[in-house]
């Protein structure tokens, strides 16, 4: 078996071969493979990049126009108006007045194409962040304090999006009419529990197939329910001209994890079960687990949910796990413990995660002098993170499918 540094590297190695299996580029090329028509191209979200390049990849100059909307940081742009494609910048995770100039141009974009061209739009996670079309009555100024209200709420992303598409004239299907039957196909990287096309970017182009079910099971804050128009808008219907796949997702992130853990010669135990739920209870369950575990690598996935603070110090949901298992650990000399995002980023900040040990919480406090449930309790395990050397940084990856947590007992 590794030592603390061989088992630690071995972990990113795990983590990067699952990254390389969703990326963007390689399976949007996979999916279009074979493709013979010309396309006026969308893509929208954090790794709306790297699926356009995939498109080119395979179709060439059959792409005929085409608009890329991604995150400040996650596009060459000089690179993509070289291949005749315009882009735009909109705001994440809360949405401003890029996000709402992105929805302007899109809705312009699908109206000025010939009506029997074909769109081909590429949709990532982000993507309910970076474009946004108001309904009447719905401001900036609301829409913003709804968007740092959800994030901090606990709230599944499922139910995030329900209270998004209350105030959103092009989500759940609001693009959907804008087609005027134009054939569509729609390329999806699931970010979201169970690969439901309908809550990814908040399904732009995806008739709810709920429309009733309404706001009224989730606690929200009074001034919240009071935006939500009290006759809900019509609901699009179902289209036979649009075609949608998912071409990447967790599963397929967590089975190459697993797949090159046995590579390099690990037993492993994969978790095909979301982990959600609050991150404190999922992270002492994750140690307990580890502590009392036979030696090999294990494999979960998810997105946690996080209550924060007024005042939230550094740090995400992945960081904030891991500092949870740390403590956990403490002391121990057999167990390592991995959580990123698979985007690339965890909150505010460049960080990913966290890689933690037996020795990471006396590192982080002889680094910080603080003890690390305070930075807990104030959501600022990035802090002590940052102290004891265990952030991962990968940058922007091309892809974003949740969470991936490993552990090693050895």
């Amino acid at each position: 078996m590794p030592d603390m540094a061989g088992a630690r590297r071995d972990l990113l190695t795990i983590f990067q071969a699952a990254l390389t299996r969703v990326e963007g580029r390689a399976c949007v090329r996979e999916s279009l493979r074979g493709d013979q028509g010309t396309v006026s191209l969308i893509a929208l979200g954090k790794a709306a990049q790297s699926m356009t390049q995939g498109a080119l990849d395979v179709l060439g100059d059959r792409v005929l126009d085409g608009l890329v909307i991604s995150k400040a940081g996650h596009m060459d742009e000089s690179l993509l108006r070289a291949r005749g494609l315009g882009c735009l910048e909109g705001g994440h995770p809360v949405p401003d007045e890029r996000s709402l100039r992105a929805g302007r141009e899109l809705v312009e974009f699908i109206q000025m194409r010939p009506k029997d061209r074909r769109l081909l739009f590429l949709i990532s996670g982000g993507t309910s962040g970076l474009v946004e079309l108001l309904r009447d009555g719905i401001d900036l100024e609301s829409l913003q304090r709804v968007n740092k209200w959800l994030l901090g709420s606990g709230l599944s992303i499922d139910a995030m999006n329900r209270v998004r598409k209350s105030l959103s004239r092009i989500k759940g299907g609001g693009l959907i009419p804008l087609l005027q039957g134009r054939p569509a196909q729609v390329l999806l990287i699931s970010d979201v529990p169970g690969d439901e096309p309908g809550v990814i970017g908040s399904g732009l182009l995806v008739a709810d197939e709920h429309p009733a079910r309404g706001l009224d099971d989730l606690a929200l804050p009074d001034w919240l329910r009071a935006l939500v128009p009290p006759v809900p808008p019509p609901v699009p219907t179902k289209a036979d001209n649009i075609r949608v796949s998912i071409v990447a997702s967790l599963a397929d992130a967590r089975e190459a994890a697993a797949d090159k853990a046995r590579e390099l010669g690990y037993a492993v135990t994969l978790s095909r079960a979301h982990l959600g739920g609050d991150v404190n209870v999922v992270g002492r369950r994750l140690a307990y687990e580890l502590r009392d575990a036979w030696s090999g690598l294990y494999v979960w996935g998810g997105e946690p949910t996080i209550h924060l603070p007024e005042h939230p110090g550094q740090g995400g949901r992945n960081q904030h796990l891991a500092l949870v298992v740390a403590c956990q650990i403490a002391g121990r000399r057999d167990v390592c413990f991995l959580a990123a995002g698979t985007d690339g980023g965890d909150g505010p900040g460049e960080d990913a995660g966290a890689i933690v040990d037996g020795g990471s919480v006396g590192r982080g406090c002889r680094g910080l002098g603080v003890d690390p449930e305070v930075c807990l309790t104030q959501a600022d395990s990035g802090r002590f993170l940052e102290a004891s050397g265990d952030l991962i940084q990968t940058g922007p990856t091309g892809t974003n499918v949740m969470d991936l947590m490993i552990g090693l007992k050895y």
